[in-house]
């Protein structure tokens, strides 16, 4: 096996992905997260003995330098779709991003991969994103080489993004829309992990920002549509006006701040959904990277059936991939 590869928030969705695409390059993997009981799967993702958990808090730097010992490479992966309990987006994306950079520098890490997020700029109107930008500078400060991959929306079995849709359209009468014009550009969660493998083994990776979108975008109406299609439901598309849309983000936000589950939806983002999310054809992506492009419609329909009325025995809807 290859040298010590820690990755940390390593058991989310995105995370899963990268820990298996590293163990099967020939890495040894360190998994660092806040709650290790709950990541005992990561283990099964390679050879006996390759993978290993460790209990780490990205907010405190001891912590984070104890899960960096004997490392030659990191990945952060560590960051909240929505603000709770102490898991506020300043801390996570921008103080918790300059400790694990800061410690990596420190420790005399090799390789730094920072993932980030497409829409990342200070002066953005999403705190999501403006703090996302804050993580960018805080890396670059402190490890000037660091490889940092900004990633679109990105799908797979167990995304938050198909999967929610494709459950408002089991359940409810009609499929609410909010910014129907914004265009996004979905890429597959194996493709992200792809890059992210390659950048840690890479020299030409060192100190390039990567953005990533699929080979194809699309508005937020076409991706509701697509969903509506696939799971085999007749809805009709409701478009929210930003006023209402923010009400309903602001009860999101109560919820958020009270129940440990994901909201429907947030202010921030809808803020978020006002703006495009498509990778800037000035930096490189995954064609640089050397991965070809997975298709949303070559994977979706893999998981998209289980909303279908009557699931994997359901007929195949007339318009389905």
């Amino acid at each position: 096996m290859q040298g010590l590869v820690t990755v940390f928030g390593g058991s989310g969705f995105v995370g899963g992905q990268v820990v298996r695409a590293l163990a099967k390059a020939g890495y040894r993997v360190r998994v660092a997260v806040r709650q290790p009981n709950l990541a005992y799967r990561m283990r099964m993702l390679g050879d006996v003995g390759q993978i290993e958990v460790v209990q780490a808090n990205a907010r405190v730097p001891s912590s984070v330098a104890r899960a960096l010992d004997g490392a030659e490479a990191c990945v952060n992966l560590v960051g909240v779709l929505w603000e709770s309990g102490r898991q506020k987006f300043q801390s996570i994306h921008m103080m918790a991003a300059r400790n694990i950079a800061e410690a990596a520098a420190k420790a005399g890490v090799a390789r730094l991969v920072h993932v980030s997020a497409i829409g990342a700029k200070a002066d953005s109107e999403s705190k999501y994103f403006r703090t996302k930008a804050e993580g960018e500078a805080a890396v670059r400060a402190a490890f000037p080489g660091a490889t940092i991959v900004r990633p679109s929306l990105v799908f797979g079995v167990e995304d938050k993004f198909f999967n929610k849709f494709a459950q408002i359209a089991a359940l409810a009468p009609v499929m609410p829309l909010v910014g129907g014009d914004t265009r996004v550009q979905p890429v597959f969660v194996g493709d992200v992990a792809a890059v992210i493998a390659k950048a840690v083994a890479s020299p030409a990776a060192v100190g390039v920002t990567y953005e990533l979108g699929g080979p194809t975008v699309y508005t937020m109406r076409e991706i509701l549509q697509l969903v509506l299609t696939e799971t085999g439901h007749a809805r009709p598309l409701a478009a929210l006006p930003w006023p209402v849309a923010s009400l309903i983000g602001s009860l999101g936000d109560i919820q958020a701040s009270i129940l440990p589950i994901a909201p429907p939806l947030t202010t921030d983002q809808v803020e978020m959904l006002k703006t495009d999310n498509v990778a800037d054809g000035g930096l490189p992506g995954l064609a640089e990277a050397g991965v070809v492009p997975t298709a949303v419609e070559a994977v979706v329909p893999t998981y998209l059936y289980r909303y279908r009325k009557g699931g994997q025995y359901a007929e195949t809807p007339a318009g389905a991939f």
